[in-house]
């Protein structure tokens, strides 16, 4: 008899890739799609399993109708993946943010208590957890120092994973992934806009576009990589929380300009901090622009991973180079 899967937050970009790697290991897969969602289901439809899921419309915040499907369906394995996931939003959406992404947690944990207490939970942690790093690069141990709303709630969250874990003997783990992407992430997120913008501004030479903080750097990986990890995690006979990341950082500028290499685009980057620039050799038209709308009330500024523990204890390593990444993404884009 096959395993089931549930996976929260199933249409999005680590959903549509975690849904399609269990499915191809024989697992029968649901997914939980909140009510108010406007998407098609695109990212679904490109890997072509649309028809081999089961969704269900339901608010992480729908307490009883959480609590129905767990004791009915009896999940071998719960993915947590929904959540208010855009950074520079949870400011200005901070109560929305803590409801879904830590109270909503605590329905699915508390039903599993309740009523399905050999589901084993996966957490989608986040490395927006370590906010202002004290140490670099960061691993498991390393001190916890969130700067954003969105941050702060995935920290209340982690934490009532391991609480979970420890006062009811469930297995619970959670994985805080470093940063990463795919053709499938989703337009608010600056990847996705760096490579959609260089693409548009290569087939409109008029167009440009505006960044943030170019001089902020994060550890970027493959979202199809890092689904991988969240299944060894749930197949270890142990629960425990996992780092995972590439161990290796770039900045904003660097992922701009391996895009910018890719597609052949020459230029150069003129100015410093909110004036800088980078410019077109050939034609000197605008191509990057610094906008200040851009930067976040409390920047992150580094953000590396040490994934030592997850090499060692669930043999997962990230398989795809940050060029490669770029390559697919670009890819993607101009396909369309």
């Amino acid at each position: 008899m096959s395993k089931k899967a549930l996976i929260t937050g199933i249409s999005g970009q680590d959903g549509a890739y975690l849904a399609k790697y269990l499915l191809d290991k024989g697992f029968k897969v649901y997914g939980l799609e909140r009510r108010s969602a406007s998407n098609d289901n695109f990212r679904l439809k490109y890997l072509d399993i649309l028809n081999e899921v089961n969704i269900f419309n339901i608010d992480l915040l729908e307490h009883t109708s959480i609590a129905s499907l767990i004791a009915s369906e009896q999940f071998d394995h719960v993915y947590n993946l929904a959540a208010q996931s855009f950074v520079g939003d949870s400011w200005n959406n901070a109560i929305t943010t803590s409801q879904i992404n830590s109270i909503g947690v605590v329905n699915l944990l508390d039903a599993i208590k309740q009523l399905s207490n050999t589901t084993k939970y996966y957490q989608a942690s986040t490395s927006e957890m370590f906010g202002l790093v004290q140490n670099t690069p960061q691993n498991e141990k390393t001190p916890f120092y969130p700067r954003s709303p969105y941050g702060v709630s995935k920290l209340y969250s982690h934490w009532m994973t391991v609480n979970y874990r420890e006062s009811f003997n469930l297995h619970c783990s959670s994985g805080i992934l470093f940063n990463h992407e795919s053709p499938l992430r989703g337009s608010q997120f600056v990847t996705k806009k760096i490579v959609s913008g260089l693409c548009d501004y290569l087939k409109d030479g008029n167009k440009y576009l505006e960044l943030g903080n170019l001089d902020a750097e994060r550890d970027w990986g493959y979202a199809g990589d890092y689904v991988k990890a969240m299944f060894l995690m749930l197949d270890k006979d142990d629960p425990d929380d996992y780092v995972i990341g590439t161990g290796k950082k770039h900045s904003v500028r660097e992922f701009c300009s391996i895009a910018l290499d890719k597609l052949n685009i020459k230029y150069s980057w003129e100015g410093q901090g909110i004036n800088e620039k980078c410019i077109s050799t050939k034609d000197n038209k605008l191509i990057i622009q610094v906008s200040e709308k851009f930067f976040r009330p409390a920047e992150v500024n580094e953000l590396l991973a040490d994934p030592s523990k997850a090499n060692k204890k669930l043999g997962w390593k990230s398989e795809t180079s940050l060029e490669s990444l770029i390559e697919m993404m670009i890819e993607f884009e101009l396909s369309k």
